[in-house]
């Protein structure tokens, strides 16, 4: 009788210990919510004047880094209808911030912000709005800009080109593309001069191949004595589209005319490749997954991922027992779509029961 009392206390205890220690690792190590939205080096100054109020420089600092960040993951004809937001909605959003460096210089305060915003509330906020935004994924795209002179019959590339030598001169802190322009080769402009007939239809594979990028946009600028048409063929993902604007009343030797262009394409190019990225807030799928807890690395590596996932929207640990620890996803996607994405991080699923089980 006492041996059954000392064994029936001894797992008593081993369950204490063994549920205790769950309860420790999980809550000091987990985040309820996905991976916040993070916005680094935002500078804000102000005279350092009688009514200087440094809370007031810190929620400007705010609004910039909304709006930065709104930028990255907002199609720039959607960003129109978030102009007007609050500062108290934008406050709201914000999750912790931190001042990086703060200095006086000639009665100037300065200082340099990070902040970082609740996705899960960011997503919210888009959603009343109507507005879907998108991953913000860098990207590394080749880019062939060529100015094709209609009335001379000639072509502009590499340092004859102004569209080539500035083009990389105008980058904003929120642009996702990182245009690789090509090096100058006496070859491929041999190879451009005799397909000039054919420019329009020429496949630039050539040239391409040199190159270790699967992307490119090659922009065909059409010059005559006023206006200007650019033809962009855009290969993304494995797709090509083409696309064409036009500017009216430019001359190519002047630098804000030079400036417009660049403008004007980069934001067409950044929109694309945004829409190329877009994530349906308004599908809310919800995941069951089961993870032994036989192994805490395993089980903290895969919280990492769940973290960095984009299209998780939010997840939580649900329960856990002396064998599984119980998650609850809630993904803005598809169930196939969920699998390969966490296929190509090294996670696979048993997805036989209610419970899908992290092999």
């Amino acid at each position: 009788m006492i041996f059954n009392n000392k064994l029936i206390y001894l797992k008593f205890l081993y369950n204490f210990l063994f549920i205790l220690s769950l309860i420790i690792f999980f809550f000091s190590t987990t985040k309820v919510f996905g991976k916040s939205f993070n916005i680094d080096n935002i500078e804000i100054s102000q005279p350092f004047e009688i009514n200087f109020d440094k809370n007031g420089v810190i929620d400007k600092g705010f609004k910039e880094a909304f709006f930065e960040l709104i930028s990255l993951i907002v199609n720039s004809s959607d960003t129109k209808k978030i102009n007007q937001v609050k500062l108290h909605e934008i406050k709201g959003m914000v999750e912790s911030f931190s001042i990086k460096e703060e200095k006086f210089i000639n009665e100037i305060y300065y200082v340099n912000l990070g902040v970082s915003f609740n996705k899960k509330k960011v997503f919210n906020f888009l959603e009343k709005k109507n507005i879907f935004p998108s991953i913000p994924i860098k990207k590394k795209i080749l880019f062939i800009p060529i100015i094709i002179d209609e009335s001379r019959k000639d072509l502009l590339i590499f340092s004859d080109n102004k569209i080539f030598t500035e083009w990389n001169n105008h980058i904003e802190k929120f642009h996702l593309i990182n245009y690789i322009l090509p090096t100058e080769d006496l070859e491929d402009l041999n190879i451009l001069k005799k397909n000039f007939e054919i420019i329009e239809k020429y496949d630039f594979k050539e040239i391409i191949n040199k190159y270790s990028l699967n992307d490119s946009i090659i922009a065909l600028f059409f010059k005559n004595d006023k206006d200007l048409r650019v033809l962009s063929k855009i290969t993304l993902k494995k797709n090509m589209v083409i696309k064409n604007q036009s500017f009216l009343n430019i001359d190519l030797q002047n630098d804000e005319n030079i400036e417009k262009i660049i403008y004007d394409l980069k934001t067409i190019y950044e929109d694309y490749w945004k829409n190329s990225n877009l994530i349906n807030t308004s599908i809310k799928l919800t995941l069951s997954i089961q993870v032994s807890n036989k192994d805490s690395k395993k089980i903290s590596n895969f919280e990492k991922k769940l973290n960095e996932t984009s299209l998780i929207y939010n997840h939580f640990i649900s329960r856990f027992d002396k064998d599984f620890v119980y998650y609850r996803i809630i993904y803005n996607g598809t169930p196939n779509n969920f699998l390969k994405s966490m296929s190509d991080m090294g996670y696979n699923f048993d997805t036989q029961n209610k419970f899908w089980i992290l092999k």
